[in-house]
């Protein structure tokens, strides 16, 4: 059997480089690594010297360590959907939990009721007095046009803005993930990835309810992955190159010869092969850095520096997901 994964997508025939099994392989040794701390075994996790040294995230958004806050932070509180709204947002604009559990310990529980911009801003200004960070560098979302000196001032006007556009009811009324998106995309600063990752991450909630695989959008990092992944796909529907990775996942596996522990049942979906994406270009960056993406990339920044054992994985319950019970 030769190496050339092919497939036809948007009426072409799209041909695998050797860039395309180490992303399965990128995928299979990353659940490997996730699996194995989660019982707690001893490492090394994995022979792949590429996983062992640098950073990654899971292969699966919902497991990576912030997402997993967030599903938290979703399901402990209030489940008004304009509180669901609130808490949706104002964890992931900062995109960091140790800032989402100071307004917390100021605030008490997060609703609606309790939200105001200028306390809540006073809360965020002490933490930056004290010299500690308020955003997460994994995405930075630019500040919206609200007039306010501070960043963190027009992130907390944009999320007034969003809670009095009655924004819940449209959620409610939407008929599709694209839907979703296309009125995320209407406020200002969201553009289309971060329109899409918040978009997933509503429908973490109990807001709305559709398939992972109902929309995906490619970010700049997928693309590039992509690109080494398929260096002839270009003009093909980079949203339909991901739909092919979902729907022939089981039958690329089986013709790299690769064994693949899935999420406790849970198949790859859009967002997770999205997200693969973008990790194997980085990962192409050590182990095929003759293959060009998209911009000059040559290194991967973060290093792998595991903080202990996991915590027992929580999903959303819709998912029907039987995640083990951990005993740390």
């Amino acid at each position: 059997m030769g190496s050339m994964w092919t497939a036809r997508v948007g009426g072409r025939e799209i041909v695998g480089s050797e860039v395309l099994q180490s992303y399965w392989t990128l995928a299979a040794e990353r659940q490997r690594v996730y699996h194995a701390r989660l019982t707690n075994e001893p490492g090394p996790w994995t022979d792949d010297p590429v996983v062992s040294r640098y950073r990654f995230t899971n292969a699966y958004r919902a497991a990576d360590r912030v997402s997993q806050d967030l599903i938290r932070v979703i399901y402990e509180g209030p489940q008004d959907p304009r509180d669901l709204l609130l808490r949706i947002l104002l964890f992931r604009f900062f995109n960091k939990p140790e800032t989402w559990s100071e307004l917390e310990s100021n605030r008490g529980t997060i609703t609606c009721d309790d939200f105001d911009v200028d306390e809540y801003s006073q809360v965020l200004d002490q933490r930056l007095a004290r010299g500690e960070r308020v955003y997460s560098a994994a995405y930075i979302i630019p500040p919206p046009p609200f007039g306010e000196q501070r960043k963190h001032r027009n992130h907390l006007r944009l999320i007034e803005y969003m809670i009095s556009s009655s924004l819940e009811r449209d959620l409610c009324t939407a008929s599709s993930l694209k839907d979703v998106f296309a009125r995320l995309s209407s406020f200002p600063s969201l553009g289309p990835f971060l329109a899409f990752q918040l978009t997933v991450d509503l429908n973490y909630s109990t807001l709305i309810d559709f398939d992972e695989d109902d929309f995906v959008v490619a970010g700049p990092g997928a693309l590039s992955g992509l690109a080494k992944c398929f260096p002839d796909a270009k003009g093909v529907d980079p949203a339909s190159v991901i739909r092919a990775m979902v729907d022939t996942q089981k039958e690329q596996l089986e013709f790299f010869g690769i064994d693949f522990q899935d999420l406790f049942g849970r198949p790859l979906k859009l967002i997770d092969c999205q997200n693969l994406f973008c990790e194997t270009d980085k990962y192409a960056r050590v182990m095929h850095p003759d293959r060009r993406g998209l911009g000059n990339r040559t290194r991967i920044k973060q290093q792998f520096a595991p903080q202990g054992p996991l915590s027992a994985p929580f999903f959303p319950p819709k998912w029907g997901l039987r995640a083990p019970l951990l005993a740390l």
